[in-house]
């Protein structure tokens, strides 16, 4: 995004962590590193690493960025004239507000994640649990006292409204797709990657993480019931926490096929072999205020119809006509689904599909949404 409005003639700073277990990030010999990246000044700050996204370690890494940040994180760069606090974690709104009141810079409070929503509704954390409370009260002040609010989610509206008990105006940038890198990774055509799928089946595919917050209990209970239907076949793509348990109970059913996570570059050549597209999210609270999912993204620009096992408010799939949303937990909706499109004509399916990579590339590009951010959030 701030690429996008660095592009633009703006002089953009961002200041991170390098302790990430999603990302790559340079080797820092020091207490942080300066670069030049995209028209870009990047700030990294060595942190405490962690090695689980959930664990406590990940909590004292963000309390060590906030404490680095204050000392001396901000120190030699321009002043600025806004700050985007982006989530998570909640706690670099403390950090916004002093350099507010330093500097006299407008504040942005950007939420990609609702915590502690997402804690209480998913992990199960007591609202009486003291980290709990602790964030609730930040997220609160967060909302109350920045200059304006940013959500990915389309209805977290919704949601600051019920936190303040009084309305204010949300804007809702959601997540995007860079358009040149996207043109890259569709240049390169590397050798088949899968090569043992078997030819001329009706393939329903899967392409991310393993774990348990991707829900895919009923992608396989599906493959379990549709194993008579001779022309559908299961590709999972990817790597996880459940990864190896999940092998031993399906990796030897006919019509599954299990391949190991695969990079950048070769996820376009493998969605192109799909029929239709699928992702998954539990039943939680977290999802009455929208998603953004860069999974989303990508399926819809391979030109593939969607099935999305969600219960939320809905968006994209049913804006752009290229897809389905089911019941979370549904697995006879999945399964008569799934069914039902395998009866599809191909011509059928490639309009689908084509609806919804005509409707990202109208609605998601990063040089659209960084536009709207500069002139909606940052001019305001």
């Amino acid at each position: 995004m701030l690429r996008e409005i660095a592009a633009l003639d703006n002089r953009c700073v961002i200041v991170t962590s390098d302790s990430n277990v999603l990302a790559k990030t340079p080797q820092l010999r020091g207490k942080m590193l300066d670069q030049q990246i995209d028209g870009m000044h990047i700030r990294w700050l060595c942190t405490l690493k962690f090695k689980k996204t959930k664990s406590l370690r990940r909590i004292l890494s963000w309390l060590d960025f906030e404490l680095k940040f204050f000392l001396f994180g901000s120190k030699g760069l321009p002043k600025p004239d806004a700050v985007i606090v982006s989530s998570l974690s909640l706690l670099t709104i403390l950090n916004g507000f002093l350099l507010r009141r330093k500097y006299g810079c407008k504040v942005i409070f950007e939420i990609r994640d609702i915590w502690p929503l997402t804690l209480t509704a998913e992990g199960k954390y007591s609202k009486l649990n003291p980290l709990i409370i602790i964030l609730s009260f930040i997220e609160f002040i967060g909302y109350k006292y920045c200059d304006e609010i940013v959500g990915t989610m389309p209805n977290l509206q919704q949601h600051v409204d019920k936190v303040l008990n009084y309305k204010r105006h949300v804007h809702c940038i959601p997540i995007g797709f860079d358009t040149d890198a996207y043109k890259y990774l569709n240049q390169k055509r590397p050798s088949d990657v899968i090569p043992k799928i078997p030819k001329g089946k009706f393939l329903i595919g899967y392409i991310g993480s393993i774990g348990v917050s991707n829900a895919l209990d009923q992608l396989f209970q599906a493959a379990q019931q549709t194993i008579d239907e001779e022309q559908i076949h299961y590709l999972i793509v990817g790597t996880g926490d459940l990864e190896h348990s999940y092998k031993l109970k399906y990796q030897n059913q006919s019509n599954v096929t299990f391949h190991p996570k695969i990079s950048k570059e070769q996820v376009p050549q493998v969605l192109e072999k799909c029929d239709v597209l699928y992702f998954a999210t539990h039943p939680s609270e977290v999802w009455n205020y929208g998603q953004s999912l860069n999974k989303l993204v990508e399926y819809m620009l391979a030109g593939k119809p969607v099935i999305g096992s969600y219960t939320g408010y809905q968006s994209m799939l049913n804006e752009a006509n290229c897809g389905v949303f089911i019941p979370s937990g549904d697995v006879n909706a999945l399964v008569a689904q799934i069914v039902a499109f395998s009866k599809f004509q191909k011509t059928e399916l490639s309009r689908m599909g084509d609806r919804g990579k005509s409707w990202i590339n109208q609605h998601r590009t990063y040089r659209k949404l960084g536009l709207q951010y500069l002139n909606e959030v940052l001019l305001k």
